[in-house]
């Protein structure tokens, strides 16, 4: 009887565990000793780097654990262990291959391959699938593709080891498709509603901006900064072990809602389908239209996510991959918000670009330096633009005097082909390959204004200065409180951009 007692009795132990990296590591783990009979509650934490159970009777000893967690690459132990720091070796591997990544993403986005796919309302279904590929692989991999980098090992621990690959690639499956339906669904209301519809700027980039700190936020924890992982972005534990429940459908609800959900976090590409879908005026075109838009992004998109199902079945690969994805992760979203701050108006890591050739030196004997011609009263300026940029990106007007800006399009596609400045005329400059096109406006103060692309990934600077002030022009040339310095003179690469 006294023995009988003893094993029923209800006991409190923690355990040590080395290889927890982020949240996902604590769900796997608490769910996977859930499953042990003789374990009534769990909660890991991996800021702190331990287990704790409700028993009852004997308790599984470490090596069981060891034995159960040995392919996860998780080390249970009794005692306080010291985690060791990461090797050298390792640490150049992650950059390089970071590094390399991140080089092929601004070669595809510089190529100027973009400038060869036009599409507008009436363009074939083909047309609208190969716009949805070049986005898959730039624009659309630095805001979608990163987010799918930052879920994926929590994805991965909705199934059990012994599931096949397919069967892990699940939750992206269902991810793409909850994007393909909703992309259709929300494109027939567009195209329906017509004109009536229309997605602020300003919102749209406070969006991607707030969705990129907590993609910040995901990336440090991915890295294993310790101080972030108290901030964790997560449901309360019995929701999470509900959702990621493999041997219910439910488990599948959340990636195919996140899927569907980023249509409201447009790239530029994006933005592009719903200004056409829009234009069309028609609900099935429109539906048309940005569903195969959305199919054309699923091989590059899922292709993120197959790289992540077949390195994190890896021990010995796993935890170099979450440390790689971290570092992407964190470009991406730092790459977003720099972009968003150039659409915004706001000073980037764009600004520190500087070309000499851009800043031409002011001589005070000589007011006119650097300033465009006066015809017919209008300040008149010339730009091409391209899938690659403008050139030249830095001008200089004076204020209180009507401009003339005539653009060249060069050959832009549907992700560069319209130019915004908040600050300096409402609206856009629509851009057509082949044609010029013309903007007049009348700028009121002097001061320093970027103009760019929809998404902010091609930028340039108009300086307004005061032409009837020497010894302003002066000390606009020399300070540096005009919030930023111009980026070079071919611009940025291409973005993700378009008309609304």
């Amino acid at each position: 009887m006294p023995e009988n007692n003893k094993e029923s009795q209800i006991k409190e132990y923690t355990y040590f565990v080395k290889g927890m990296h982020c949240a996902s590591c604590e769900v796997l783990i608490e769910k996977r000793l859930l499953a042990l009979k003789e374990i009534k509650s769990v909660e890991a934490s991996s800021d702190k780097g331990k287990v704790f159970v409700v028993h009852q009777g004997q308790r599984p000893s470490v090596n069981r654990l060891n034995s159960i967690f040995r392919k996860e690459g998780y080390r249970f132990f009794d005692e306080p262990v010291k985690i060791t720091e990461q090797k050298n070796g390792d640490f150049f591997v992650i950059a390089g291959t970071a590094l390399f990544v991140i080089i092929g993403f601004f070669l595809i986005k510089n190529s100027g391959f973009a400038g060869l796919i036009n599409v507008n309302s009436t363009s074939s279904l083909p047309m609208f699938f190969l716009l949805g590929l070049l986005a898959g692989v730039s624009s659309c991999a630095a805001l979608v593709g990163g987010l799918i980098l930052s879920m994926s090992k929590q994805w991965l621990g909705m199934y059990p080891e012994r599931n096949s690959t397919l069967e892990k690639l699940q939750p992206h499956l269902m991810f793409n498709a909850g994007r393909i339906v909703s992309y259709a669904v929300l494109g027939a209301a567009i195209g329906a509603l017509g004109s009536k519809l229309h997605i602020s700027l300003t919102f749209t980039s406070v969006l991607i901006v707030a969705v990129s700190i907590m993609m910040v936020f995901l990336a440090l924890q991915m890295l294993g900064v310790k101080a972030f992982r108290k901030f964790q972005f997560t449901v309360p534990r019995f929701i999470t072990r509900r959702i990621t429940d493999e041997t219910k459908f439910k488990g599948k609800y959340m990636p195919f809602l996140m899927g569907a959900l980023t249509f409201f976090l447009p790239c530029g590409f994006t933005i592009t389908a719903q200004g056409l879908a829009l234009i069309s005026g028609s609900a099935i075109q429109g539906a048309f239209n940005y569903a195969f838009f959305a199919l054309g992004t699923l091989p590059g998109l899922l292709a993120i996510g197959l790289s992540a199902v077949k390195f994190f079945q890896k021990p010995h690969l796993a935890n170099q991959f979450l440390k790689v994805a971290g570092v992407l992760v964190l470009f991406f979203a730092l790459y977003n918000i720099n972009s968003q701050l150039n659409v915004l108006g706001f000073s980037s890591f764009s600004d520190l670009k500087l070309n000499s050739s851009n800043q031409q030196p002011v001589n005070n004997n000589d007011n006119e330096e650097g300033l465009p011609p006066v015809v017919n009263g209008k300040q008149v300026i010339k730009m091409d633009a391209s899938s690659s940029g403008y050139r030249p990106n830095y001008f200089k007007v004076k204020a209180g005097i009507p401009v003339r800006w005539e653009i060249v399009d060069m050959g832009t596609s549907g992700c560069t082909n319209a130019i915004i400045s908040k600050s300096l005329f409402d609206g856009e400059i629509a851009l057509t390959p082949g044609q010029t096109s013309v903007k007049e406006f009348t700028p009121a103060k002097p001061g320093k204004y970027k103009f760019s692309c929809w998404m902010g990934m091609v930028s340039g600077v108009i300086e307004v200065v005061d032409g009837n002030s020497p010894i302003y022009q002066n000390n606009v040339q020399n300070s540096n409180e005009s919030s930023f310095v111009p980026s070079g003179a071919e611009g940025g690469g291409q973005c993700g951009c378009g008309t609304r």
